[in-house]
């Protein structure tokens, strides 16, 4: 049976209808495609420096923690550091290492996929990242190295993210060809990413040391929304981060102060010796140590009661900070009646004066004692001892021996004096 011409006329309408719709079809493709591959390359470039930034910001997060761990050599702050890192998805391997260059924590992937060139070529470069951990002990310090952090990124986990996001890309690209797609982006734009926008430059200029105090954008319309519902979210988070890093400045400045007198405690100066004298050493300047023990403070505490023998500790602790003042000197409670003081670019002549003046000073504070040896009053012995590291075969352990045996002989010399090394 012959088709009618009615038939062959609609037919070839219906095809050519087609082949516009193809055509129209083709052309779509290939502008989506043309667009899709600037804006793929685009893309490319800012997802680089979306990882490095991250990265980095990830990294400035935790550096004082990381610090902390290398300074205090505590292998399980490191551990904890380490799992955050790693457990971010795009880490292969992360590690944290003291300034002996010894591993305190590590973790990484049991294997690394092979990824293709195109990968390489695009993330190679962002892979690797290495920071020198720095410590800032205490006011008037400078910062010290006291380790390094090291990360890598995994390369199929950027390549699949890249891979993701390309596909994304084309797929708008195509949504884009139809008719109201440049009216859906404007829209979109103007009332999603410009927002979102706003929220990442906030997140992008949080100082990492007070996340809490981020400029935290107003949604205006968006406030009800998801969104809004977001910039609440991250709120909430840099503010508990922020109570976070409260909480652990608070317990590091309780762990290294005496908490009857104020001052700095045993931990504390223990510390703080070992890093002074190797200061001493790399400058070839002197260290000197002074050691003090309240006369007869056990008899002081049986007549007049432990609350008068802790006010008397108090007011010894303040005496000291009175006359050793500089911000590099360190006053510290040693144990009981005992306290020490460490000073600096001092040599003994300059320790010397240093322990006669908190001497003077601690006599004038005129605390009655019915048990002292000659004076009636509260007293104290001290005992003197200077090094240079560069110069004298010593460590600093034996310089704290030299200046207790001073004040030993201090004591056996009749109390209330001060002696010195010859």
């Amino acid at each position: 049976m012959s088709p009618t011409p009615g038939m062959d006329r609609q037919t070839g309408r219906r095809s050519l209808t087609a082949k516009q719709a193809g055509l129209t079809l083709a052309i779509a493709l290939l502008l989506s495609i043309l667009a899709g591959a600037i804006e793929l390359a685009l893309d490319a470039r800012e997802m680089r420096q979306e990882i490095v930034s991250e990265t980095r910001y990830r990294l400035e997060l935790v550096h004082g923690t990381a610090a902390e761990a290398a300074f205090q050599l505590n292998p399980d702050l490191a551990t904890q550091v380490v799992d955050g890192l790693f457990n971010g998805g795009r880490v292969a391997s992360v590690a944290i290492r003291d300034d002996f260059d010894r591993t305190m924590a590590t973790r990484q992937r049991e294997f690394e996929p092979v990824s293709g060139w195109v990968a390489h070529a695009l993330f190679d470069d962002t892979l690797h990242y290495q920071q020198t951990l720095y410590y800032l002990a205490g006011p008037g310090d400078s910062a010290q190295p006291v380790g390094e952090l090291e990360l890598t990124l995994a390369l199929d986990r950027l390549a699949r993210d890249f891979t993701d996001r390309s596909l994304l890309i084309f797929s708008l690209g195509v949504a884009k060809s139809l008719a109201i797609a440049a009216l859906l982006a404007l829209v979109f734009h103007w009332f999603v990413t410009r927002p979102l926008l706003r929220v990442h430059a906030a997140i992008a200029n949080t100082d990492p040391r007070q996340p809490g105090r981020w400029p935290k954008p107003a949604m205006g319309r968006h406030g009800n929304d998801e969104l809004g519902h977001l910039v609440e979210s991250v709120d909430q988070l840099l503010l508990a981060f922020q109570q976070g890093l409260d909480q652990r400045d608070q317990l590091h400045q309780i762990s290294t102060m005496d908490g009857l007198t104020g001052i700095a405690n045993r931990r504390h100066f223990d510390a703080f010796l070992v890093r002074e004298w190797q200061r001493a050493r790399r400058n070839g300047h002197a260290l000197s140590l002074v050691f003090l023990d309240i006369d007869h403070f056990k008899e002081f505490n049986d007549h007049y009661g432990h609350v008068a023998g802790d006010d008397t500790l108090r007011a010894i602790a303040e005496a000291l900070t009175r006359v050793v003042h500089r911000a590099t000197d360190l006053v510290a409670r040693y144990g009981g009646e005992e306290f020490v003081c460490v000073l600096p670019d001092t040599d003994l002549e300059g320790a010397l004066r240093v322990a006669e003046r908190i001497h003077l000073e601690i006599r004038a504070l005129d605390i009655p004692h019915a048990y002292a040896t000659r004076t009636g009053r509260v007293t104290a012995s001290l005992g003197v001892a200077s090094s240079t590291p560069a110069l004298d075969d010593i460590g600093h352990e034996e310089l704290m021996a030299q200046a207790d045996n001073q004040l030993y002989r201090a004591k056996r010399q009749g109390r209330d004096q001060v002696a010195a090394q010859t």
